[in-house]
């Protein structure tokens, strides 16, 4: 498959662009600071650059997976008005862009993976904004499914990762961590599966 990959430069990315490559994919990176092509997807004029360039590259895209999605971290009564619509655009706005313009240019069965977080469902201190951009990714998706058949769309939702516990883990006391191997493999399935309107889990 032909593949449009977003967030290919972080952590989670990587060990996707490894899984996805390892299987014979060919893929296009996108990231703000490196990949094939250095763009933002946080603003809609580079999202449609996004997709002609990736275009240019390989051709007709089969999916696009985003493992990209930036919230602000504060107690509720830190926050600003700005830093919950920062986090509505870094996260949520962001993704649905992929899809509304992507439903033009992927192929007429293809997929996109977005992704979501533990947050959703498993709220922490701090974490508000985060859990409203993951449950209005899942919402998103659940209800775009219906509208964009025969296209899939699904969402990848893990919890705190085993490799990130160095730095995150203290934010997630008592809670379950998941391999970033597992969380790969939640993106094979959403790529190569038939499912959507899928919420995939991982804790």
């Amino acid at each position: 498959m032909k593949i449009l990959l977003i967030g290919a430069t972080g952590k989670l990315g990587t060990a996707v662009h490894k899984t996805l490559a390892g299987r014979g994919h060919e893929i296009v990176t996108v990231g703000r600071s490196g990949g094939d092509l250095r763009l933002d997807i946080g603003d809609p004029a580079q999202v449609t650059e996004v997709y002609d360039r990736a275009a240019e590259r390989i051709g007709t895209l089969d999916a696009v997976v985003s493992a990209a999605g930036d919230t602000p971290f504060k107690p509720v009564a830190e926050m600003t008005a700005e830093d919950y619509a920062a986090g509505f655009r870094g996260k949520v706005l962001s993704q649905i862009e992929l899809v509304r313009q992507g439903t033009a240019r992927i192929s007429a069965r293809g997929s996109f993976t977005l992704i979501t977080g533990v947050l959703a469902r498993d709220p922490i201190p701090t974490g508000s904004a985060a859990a409203m951009a993951n449950g209005a990714v899942e919402s998103f998706v659940r209800a775009a499914a219906i509208d964009i058949a025969p296209q899939r769309v699904n969402a990848v939702s893990p919890t705190v990762v085993t490799e990130s516990l160095p730095d995150y883990g203290a934010f997630f006391p008592g809670i379950a961590s998941v391999g970033l191997d597992q969380v790969a493999a939640a993106y094979v399935r959403s790529v190569e599966g038939g499912q959507t309107g899928q919420v995939y889990e991982l804790a």
